[in-house]
């Protein structure tokens, strides 16, 4: 089952997609509610059984599947081939860092390059959803805690990062943390660590890989970041990003541009696509 929050005119609501279109499912103001209260899954096949106001998804105005989570935690150097592209050795331990909530946007929304950044990249990313409370989680129960599945791409303005010498301002602006265009529900991914993946820009693949190419894989991120905090339903834990990043491409680095088209895929979820706009202008 893949779940979508849209836009109405009453605020943000929930709809299952089904056969290309989205179905309302009343009486879920939200996903993270269906995580807290398995009973709402009824509401689901209710309203898939009765398809009432059902729309075409290609009408609708989709949100980022958890507009606002209420942590976004992200893994560096995380793919092998990405570590062998940027020079570094593989991590002993996973990389963390922190997007904030405000940096999310849905499909279909713009990419914005902001004033004095001119240096954008793109990191097509497996986001994983948090479906329930836990801490100190063991790896051989760690996927029990995953609600759902999802596209992230980590968009990070190389210029703030590398001046810095740390991660967070450059990858935290606004709309700098895409996500969509769904949310995948676990009993639909039959195995984490082997779903293809693709970043294309402007109709040219720039990343292809595998999550079987992960350092550490989604049930050890689990694990590991649950050792340092609590993690809670809505919490969003980006899983890192393959070879292909845009200020690696050789002989001249890649960057988003005002007008671009960036669309990250990712099997058994689908395509999230993000047009690209400078701030102040329209794309």
């Amino acid at each position: 089952m893949k779940l979508v929050t849209y836009a109405t005119d009453a605020g943000p609501r929930v709809g299952c997609i089904d056969d290309g279109e989205v179905v309302p499912t009343p009486g879920i103001p939200d996903i993270i509610s269906l995580f807290n209260d398995n009973s709402l899954e009824n509401s689901i096949e209710a309203a898939l059984k009765g398809r009432i106001d059902a729309q075409p998804i290609d009408e609708m105005t989709l949100l980022a599947p958890i507009p606002r989570p209420t942590k976004i935690i992200a893994i560096g150097l995380n793919y092998r081939d990405h570590a062998e592209e940027t020079g570094q050795q593989l991590p002993e331990a996973p990389i963390l860092f922190s997007k904030p909530p405000t940096a999310t946007i849905g499909h279909g929304a713009n990419i914005i390059i902001p004033d004095g950044a001119s240096q954008i990249d793109y990191e097509v990313e497996l986001g994983v959803v948090i479906g329930k409370s836990g801490h100190n989680i063991p790896v051989d129960t760690a996927l029990d805690y995953v609600g759902g599945y999802t596209v992230f791409n980590d968009v990070s303005a190389r210029d703030y990062q590398f001046r810095d010498g740390q991660w967070f301002r450059g990858k935290s602006f606004d709309t700098f943390a895409p996500m969509g265009p769904c949310l995948t529900l676990p009993d639909q991914i039959q195995d984490p660590q082997d779903l293809q993946m693709q970043l294309r820009l402007n109709g040219k693949t720039r990343q292809n890989s595998s999550t079987a190419n992960m350092v550490f894989s989604v049930a050890e991120l689990i694990a590991d970041i649950s050792q340092v905090m609590t993690l809670e339903p809505g919490d969003v834990i980006a899983t890192g990003t393959p070879a292909g990043v845009g200020f690696k491409v050789k002989p001249k680095p890649v960057f988003l541009q005002p007008g671009d088209v960036v669309e990250a895929e990712i099997d058994g979820i689908g395509i999230l696509r993000n047009p690209v706009e400078k701030d102040g202008e329209l794309s």
